[in-house]
């Protein structure tokens, strides 16, 4: 018997159960399944985690500022509010002002006629999506 398998496209296979079909029978076997072709492939398995969409340094920035204005609610809940509100202005803008910065630099690029590589663009599309994204879960 030829035991060779095709590698273009594995079996699903669940472990102390060789007389099930090809099909999972859940949910996370489906998930486990796909996690394990895109490691297998030469895909990184994390292709789809969301980009930051702010340098590391300045959302631990945010973030420390959110705990401060949290921690005043106590004793002055009317300005931890304001404050509140002022610090997701800060981060409205900041997001808006990297987006704005990350176009014009395409476009700066494109009315010279430079080419844009596709890493470039991709990279630009992946922030676009993570935001995007966010933006409909809230």
């Amino acid at each position: 018997m030829n035991m060779e398998t095709n590698t273009d496209q594995p079996a699903l296979e669940i472990a102390g159960n060789e007389n099930r079909s090809d099909r999972p029978s859940s949910t996370e076997e489906v998930a486990r399944d796909l996690e394990n072709r895109e490691g297998t492939r030469g895909k990184p398995a994390d292709i789809d985690k969301p980009t930051p969409l702010f340098p590391e340094n300045e959302a631990t920035n945010f973030r420390n500022r959110w705990t401060e204005i949290q921690a005043a609610f106590v004793d002055e809940p009317r300005r931890a509010v304001e404050q509140a509100d002022a610090l997701v202005a800060d981060v409205i803008k900041r997001l808006a002002s990297s987006f704005a910065d990350e176009r014009s630099k395409l476009e700066g690029q494109w009315g010279r006629g430079d080419n844009v590589s596709t890493e470039d663009l991709r990279v630009a599309l992946q922030r676009y999506r993570a935001f995007f994204d966010r933006l409909l879960s809230v």
